[in-house]
C-alpha cells in the first residue's frame, strides 16, 4: 500500500483545503480554568499538524485564545503553509458598515494576517433581517481584500437561499453532520448542489461518541468536557444509548470488514456525501492527536453492503428536530450548555413598541417605512392579549425587496419579520391564531405553504390563501398578515 496522505479539495477558487480540516474549539474548553494556553506551544502543535499534511485549521472569535494562537503560528519565519478560517459571531444588533469591519479587523488583528481564507458568518435569529446588512458588508470588505472567501455557519436551508437569491458570494456553510444528525443530507444539500455551495461537516465524531469506546458501554452518568456535554443531548434526541448502541454496532461491522476504526466509518460515510467539502476534526492542542488514524480515512470507500447496514441502523433511529442550525435557536436546545432560551430573550427586539396615545390597554410598533405614517397605519398592534400584525411584505431597510422572482425567499422574509413584530409585543410564534397570505401568481401556492409549514407546523394556526390580481410595487408576490393572542 503507497504511503496515505490527506486528500484535498478545491472548495472556491484559489480556495484548496484538506478534506480533514482541524477544529480548534476545543482550545476554549481547555482555557475553562480562566488560564490560556501557551501561543508559542500551541503554535508548534498547528506546525506539526501542518506538516503532517492537516494544513486548514477552523476557529471562531470565541474558542478561546484560538485565533491568537493560529496569529503566533502566521508570524513564526518558515512556517509551514496553512489555511485559516474563523467565525464572526456577533449579538444581533445594526450592522453597519463600521461594527462589521470592526469584527472583521480584530480577527485580523489576532492572526496577525492582511487577509482571512475564509470568513464564516453566525447569526443568532433570523426574525432579525441585519445578518442581510452583515453579509453586504462583508461581501465589501471581500471585494476590498480583507477577506478571500464568505463561508456561513448554522444558517437553515432557507435563510441560505435568501443570501444567495441576493448575489452574496457564499463558499461554504458548515453544519452538524454525523451518523446521528441526518439532516444537512435533505434540502440543504440540494440546495448547495445546485447553487456551488461546500458544506464543512462538524460533529461527525459526536463529540467522540462515535468511537470504539463506546461499543457495548454504559451510558457516562457525567461527562466533563463540552463537546460531550452537546452531543450526549445529540443522542437523546435520536432515541437514546440503546439506538447509539445499534448504529456502533454497524459501524463496527464495516470497521473490521476494511481493517479500519470505528471513527474512520463514521467519518468516512460523512465524508462521501456529494454536498460535503470536507469534515472538522477538533484537536486538542498539545495534549492528543489522531492524526494516523484519520490517515486510514482515505484508504478505503463505503460499498452498497455498508451503506445497507447503516440505513438499517438508522431506521432505529429519531430525526433531529428542525433544519441545520436549529438547536441554537429553538428547542430542543442541542448545545453544550443546553437551553439557549434565556440567551436568546437577552437580545434587544428587533423595534421598540410604544404606547398608542388615547389608549388605554393598547401598544403598537413602527418599522420606519415610509409608508406607515403616510396611510396612517402601524406594522403591529397590540390590543388586550391580542396582536395584530398589518399585511407585510418582503420589504428590507429603506425600500430594498428581498427575493425578487423568488415567491418561498419572499414567504421566508415575510414570517421573519412578522415573527419579530409579534415578539416585539410581547407575543411568541407559538400565539399565532391566524395568517391570511395573498399570492400574485397562483401557482406560488405550494412553495409558498411549505415555507408555511416549517414555521407553523406544529403551530397549525387557522389560514387563508387567496389570489389577487396584484400587490402594489414591482415585483412583490406575496404578502400576509397575521392575529396573535397571547396566553
Amino acid at each position: 500500500m503507497s504511503e496515505l496522505h490527506v486528500e484535498r479539495t478545491l472548495v472556491a477558487p484559489g480556495l484548496e483545503i484538506s478534506r480533514i480540516v482541524t477544529g480548534l474549539w476545543q482550545v476554549a474548553d481547555m482555557e475553562r480554568s480562566g488560564t490560556n494556553l501557551d501561543p508559542m506551544k500551541g503554535a508548534e502543535a498547528m506546525a506539526e499538524y501542518a506538516r503532517a499534511g492537516f494544513d486548514t485549521f477552523d476557529m471562531a472569535d470565541h474558542y478561546g485564545s484560538a485565533e491568537v494562537i493560529t496569529g503566533t503560528l502566521l508570524s513564526l519565519p518558515n512556517h509551514p503553509p496553512v489555511r485559516a478560517f474563523t467565525k464572526w459571531c456577533p449579538s444581533p444588533g445594526p450592522m453597519t458598515a463600521a461594527v462589521v469591519r470592526e469584527g472583521v479587523e480584530r480577527s485580523l488583528d489576532r492572526l496577525k494576517t492582511a487577509r482571512i481564507d475564509l470568513m464564516q458568518f453566525h447569526w443568532w435569529t433570523f426574525d432579525d433581517p441585519r445578518y442581510i446588512d452583515a453579509m453586504v458588508e462583508l461581501a465589501r470588505l471581500r471585494e476590498e481584500g480583507l477577506i478571500a472567501h464568505l463561508g456561513l455557519t448554522n444558517f437553515d436551508t432557507a435563510h441560505l437561499r435568501v443570501l444567495l437569491n441576493e448575489g452574496i458570494p457564499i463558499a461554504t456553510n458548515q453544519v452538524c453532520v454525523s451518523l446521528l444528525d441526518r439532516r444537512a443530507m435533505e434540502a440543504m444539500s440540494a440546495l448547495c448542489l445546485e447553487r456551488g455551495v461546500r458544506l464543512l461537516a462538524y460533529g461527525t465524531l459526536g463529540g467522540g461518541f462515535l468511537s470504539e469506546r463506546w461499543v457495548g458501554a454504559s451510558e457516562p452518568a457525567t461527562v466533563d468536557d463540552w463537546s460531550k456535554m452537546k452531543y450526549q443531548r445529540f443522542i437523546d434526541a435520536v432515541g437514546g444509548w440503546g439506538a447509539l448502541q445499534e448504529v456502533l454496532k454497524a459501524a463496527q461491522l464495516i470497521a473490521r470488514k476494511h481493517g479500519v476504526s470505528l471513527s474512520n466509518v463514521a467519518t468516512r460515510w460523512v465524508l462521501e456525501q456529494k454536498a460535503v467539502a470536507a469534515i472538522i476534526v477538533g484537536a486538542r492542542l498539545g495534549e492528543s492527536e489522531h492524526r494516523t488514524d484519520n490517515l486510514k480515512l482515505f484508504s478505503f470507500a463505503l460499498d452498497g453492503e455498508d451503506t445497507a447496514l447503516l440505513s438499517k441502523a438508522f431506521a432505529g433511529t429519531r430525526r433531529i428536530a428542525g433544519d441545520c442550525g436549529d438547536e441554537y435557536r429553538r428547542p430542543p436546545f442541542l448545545t453544550a450548555s443546553g437551553d439557549l432560551s434565556h440567551h436568546l430573550k437577552s437580545f434587544a427586539p428587533l423595534w421598540e413598541s410604544q404606547a398608542a396615545e388615547g389608549f388605554l390597554n393598547r401598544s403598537k410598533i413602527d418599522s420606519g417605512s415610509v409608508w406607515e405614517p403616510l396611510a396612517g397605519y402601524s406594522r403591529a398592534i397590540r390590543e388586550g392579549d391580542r396582536i395584530l400584525v398589518s399585511g407585510t411584505t418582503a420589504t428590507h431597510g429603506s425600500g430594498q425587496l428581498i427575493g425578487k422572482n423568488d415567491a418561498a425567499v419572499q414567504t421566508t422574509y415575510i414570517l421573519d419579520k412578522i415573527i419579530a413584530s409579534i415578539k416585539a409585543l410581547g407575543g411568541r410564534m407559538e400565539d399565532v391564531v391566524r395568517t391570511r397570505i395573498y399570492l400574485t401568481n397562483g401557482n406560488d401556492w405550494q412553495a409558498v405553504s411549505e415555507v408555511h409549514g416549517r414555521y407553523f407546523g406544529d403551530v397549525r394556526p387557522a389560514n387563508t390563501l387567496l389570489q389577487v390580481a396584484g400587490l402594489i410595487g414591482d415585483g412583490y408576490l406575496v404578502e400576509i398578515e397575521a392575529e396573535a393572542v397571547v396566553e
